[in-house]
């Protein structure tokens, strides 16, 4: 049974898809599909709240417990470095003492903490070339054995390079260095050569 158009329709449009007038079309049979937005799942792609603050609270633990060793590591290297900056004063102290024909004073101040080396002629005036440094307060730097020398107005310990480059025998026969955690570190006169070393002990 053929179902037929409503005039109205059938005259106001063509035949179409091969009809014949007066007969409705044949409906067609192509569809158009409308790509959806993708849409992206809220659980995925990031982390939650209770999960960012479970991980700040691992790390906040890790490193506590981390501290204590790492206090230990940089007060350990600080402890070397200023040791190893002392040794390398004797010897600016004693090349000077030759190259200048004049004693040199590398002086100690425990208590002020800082040591430096002056020209001995000019211990009671400015020296142009005189070198000051201070050290960390938490350390300890002694020189033992060594009797006191006038130095910029005070009674300061020292090592007394003279013009040959030997050491003066009133001089600090050792440097004690003394980090806050008991480590000790010692500038010892070398036994080989007139100068000093680093070592563990005073022997």
């Amino acid at each position: 049974m053929k179902r037929l158009c409503r005039e109205s329709r059938v005259e106001s449009r063509a035949p179409a898809n091969g009809a014949k007038p007066g007969l409705c079309p044949r409906p067609s049979t192509s569809w158009r599909v409308e790509a959806e937005p993708r849409r992206l799942d809220p659980r995925r792609g990031g982390f939650t709240l209770i999960e960012l603050i479970l991980v700040l609270t691992l790390l906040a633990v890790l490193t506590s417990l981390a501290a204590p060793s790492l206090s230990s590591f940089f007060r350990g290297r600080a402890l070397d470095s200023e040791a190893r900056q002392l040794l390398s004063l004797t010897h600016a102290a004693q090349n000077r003492a030759v190259s200048e024909g004049f004693p040199m004073l590398l002086w100690v101040d425990s208590q002020g903490h800082d040591y430096g080396v002056v020209e001995e002629a000019s211990a009671q005036k400015a020296d142009p070339k005189a070198e000051e440094f201070a050290f960390d307060e938490q350390l300890q730097i002694e020189a033992v054995g060594a009797s006191p020398l006038p130095v910029n107005g005070r009674s300061l310990p020292a090592i007394r390079f003279l013009p040959d480059g030997a050491i003066d025998e009133a001089s600090a026969s050792k440097v004690r260095l003394t980090a806050p955690s008991g480590e000790t570190l010692w500038l010892i006169r070398s036994a080989n050569h007139p100068g000093y070393e680093i070592r563990n002990t005073d022997k």
